[in-house]
C-alpha cells in the first residue's frame, strides 16, 4: 500500500489519522439510487465508487468501513443489487464526498440482458462520470483477479493513468488465508497492478477482512486522504 501523507496538522500519529478517517466514514448516509447514469445528480463533490464481483464481499466491506450494519444492502443471494446507490459523507449541512455502490458483476444467475445492460451502465459511469475521484475494487483474495476484474481495470485504466482517478484494491476475505497465501495474494495483485501505466501514488492495495476488521483502518485512511489531502 502506498505511504500515507497526513496533511492535517492536528493529526499527529497514525492512530489519530485512523480515528479521524473512521469517524469520517461513519458519517455515510443514503442519498439516492438510480438505475441509469443520467438519473444520478450532478455534483461537484468527489465521488468514490465501490465495484467488484457479486460474491467478493462489496456491500459487507462498505458496511464495515462505515461501521453501519445495513447501509449497503448485503444480500445472501449475490447479484441482487441492480442500482447505483449514492451515500453522502461529512457534516449533513456541508457534505464533502460521496460513496457510490455499483452493482456487483459476474453472477451467473443474473439474466444475460441484465448483465449486458449493467456492463454498459458501469462502463459509462467509470468512463464518463465527471465527479468520479476514486475507485475501490473488491477482489476475493482467495480467487485473485478474474477476467471480469481485469476488464474492470481496463475500464478505469485511462483515468487512473492520467491522474484524474485513484484506485484502491481491497483483497477481501483475507481471514481465510494463511500467511503464505496472504503474501502470494499481495504479490499477485502487485504484479497485476504493475501492468497499469500509472503513478504508483495513485494506486493502493491492502488485505481486508470484514470479519476480523483487518485492513479497515488502512482503507479508511486512503479514502479520507483522497478527499481531504488537498
Amino acid at each position: 500500500m502506498t505511504e500515507q501523507n497526513n496533511s492535517n496538522p492536528s493529526v499527529d500519529t497514525p492512530e489519530d489519522a485512523e480515528k479521524a478517517a473512521l469517524a469520517w466514514t461513519h458519517t455515510a448516509r443514503f442519498l439516492t439510487t438510480a438505475s441509469q447514469l443520467h438519473q444520478l445528480p450532478a455534483t461537484e463533490l468527489p465521488e468514490i465508487a465501490f465495484v467488484g464481483r457479486s460474491n467478493a464481499g462489496k456491500s459487507t466491506a462498505i458496511n464495515t468501513l462505515t461501521q453501519q450494519k445495513q447501509l449497503a444492502f448485503a444480500s445472501k443471494t449475490p447479484g441482487r443489487t441492480q442500482h447505483i446507490n449514492l451515500f453522502e459523507l461529512g457534516p449533513k449541512t456541508a457534505p464533502d464526498a460521496l460513496f457510490a455502490d455499483l452493482p456487483g458483476y459476474g453472477y451467473a444467475a443474473v439474466a444475460k440482458d441484465a448483465k449486458r445492460r449493467w456492463q454498459k451502465v458501469m462502463a459509462d459511469y467509470l468512463e464518463l462520470r465527471r465527479s468520479l475521484t476514486g475507485v475501490v475494487l473488491m477482489v476475493d483474495s482467495r480467487l485473485g483477479f478474474t477476467d471480469l476484474d481485469r476488464q474492470l481495470l481496463e475500464f478505469v485504466a485511462s483515468r487512473v493513468g492520467n491522474g484524474s482517478v485513484k484506485l484502491l484494491v481491497l483483497l477481501t476475505k483475507a481471514d481465510k488465508l494463511n500467511r503464505r497465501e496472504a503474501n502470494e495474494a499481495l504479490e499477485t495483485a502487485q504484479s497485476v497492478l504493475g501492468e497499469l501505466s500509472t503513478d504508483e501514488a495513485d494506486v493502493s492495495m491492502s488485505l481486508f477482512s470484514a470479519l476480523k476488521k483487518s485492513g479497515v483502518g488502512d482503507a479508511a485512511c486512503v479514502l479520507h486522504d483522497w478527499v481531504h489531502a488537498a
